[in-house]
């Protein structure tokens, strides 16, 4: 089910300004740059219809710093592209933010797993046309096909998934978001080995 990329769904209430002054955002512009490199983040001209894709967050004191939106396309991260999400209402599509940018289309998702898994402190939302289409077979949970990205209904969608969670690091795919993935873990560097497993999985299977 493709859908257009990069468009912020919820209503946003942003205030330019800076990011909690003792956030260490190394690891996350690590992975950021790892993303990228196997093509689980970015921007290409003939994808999505040209909008940058895929975006990366870390758990800090009253909330998240996330990357901005339509940053996927940026050849390395830095503090001056992130975001600080101060707050997430599920229930009524809010979400309240400060930082230098403004925060990804899919900040919504991200706040919902840290609302549902208080133990996870990092999430990456990539792009692999291989992890998604090969989902079932690799035993990754699912959205449902009609939850949007970056709406209440996928917010509902990854409460549910979450709900039965027995771990705190895992994965699923956005069935209603074309190749879309998720990881999640304690800390950065597990959910981004997490991504990258997944995806040598997915480029081994048949027909890949």
């Amino acid at each position: 089910m493709a859908q257009s990329e990069g468009v912020i769904r919820y209503q946003l209430d942003f205030q330019p300004g800076q990011l909690p002054p003792d956030v260490d955002v190394s690891r996350l512009c690590h992975w950021f740059g790892r993303c990228r490199e196997q093509g689980l983040i970015g921007c290409k001209p003939d994808l999505y219809d040209g909008y940058a894709y895929g975006n990366i967050s870390i758990r800090v004191d009253r909330g998240f710093v996330i990357s901005g939106t339509q940053t996927g396309g940026n050849r390395a991260l830095d503090r001056k592209n992130l975001a600080w999400v101060r707050e997430v209402d599920p229930g009524h599509n809010r979400l309240r933010a400060t930082g230098p940018a403004r925060p990804s289309s899919e900040a919504m998702t991200h706040g919902q797993i840290y609302q549902a898994l208080p133990s996870v402190a990092a999430v990456i939302h990539a792009h692999s046309a291989a992890i998604w289409q090969r989902a079932k077979t690799l035993g990754l949970p699912l959205t449902a096909a009609t939850a949007g990205y970056g709406t209440p209904a996928m917010a509902e969608e990854v409460r549910r998934l979450l709900a039965s969670a027995s771990s705190d690091s895992g994965a699923f795919a956005m069935g209603g978001h074309e190749d879309g993935v998720v990881t999640y873990a304690r800390d950065m560097d597990t959910a981004g080995r997490l991504m990258l497993e997944l995806l040598a999985k997915a480029d081994g299977m048949p027909g890949s």
